[in-house]
């Protein structure tokens, strides 16, 4: 008659030991490596500055002082002023508005509204 165990435990201890030493390694190692690929691009040319000529630029200041084609507006005047030099130009033109950042926001979604209403569909706030 033998003396056979019939449930055998199996030790795993030093299973998880190795496992856990193989995740560390890899953790360690993977974000180490990087791939590089060295790529010659063309000199391109200084003299040509790419210029952006299908968007406006309105900016306000933080004594609330709107700039726009070369000339400062008040926050009263700007509305008018503005429809009278957009009335002929093409109305899917991209309107950006630079704002300071210390104004109050309520001046900037008024300026929003002005573009809107002169028929701008596009319009987007720009940060600093």
């Amino acid at each position: 008659m033998s003396n056979w165990d019939e449930n055998p435990d199996l030790n795993i201890t030093p299973l998880i030991d190795v496992m856990l030493v193989l995740m560390a390694i890899f953790m360690i190692t993977i974000p180490v490596m990087q791939y590089q690929e060295d790529i010659d691009l063309p000199d391109g040319s200084k003299s040509h500055k790419v210029t952006d000529n299908k968007s406006i630029l309105i900016e306000i200041d933080k004594d609330l002082n709107i700039h726009y084609d070369g000339k400062t507006y008040s926050l009263e005047s700007f509305p008018d002023a503005f429809r009278l030099k957009t009335n002929d130009v093409d109305k899917s033109k991209a309107v950006y508005i630079n704002a300071d950042k210390n104004i109050i926001y309520d001046n900037v979604i008024y300026l929003l509204k002005v573009v809107k209403q002169s028929g701008f569909e596009k319009a987007s706030l720009l940060t600093r």
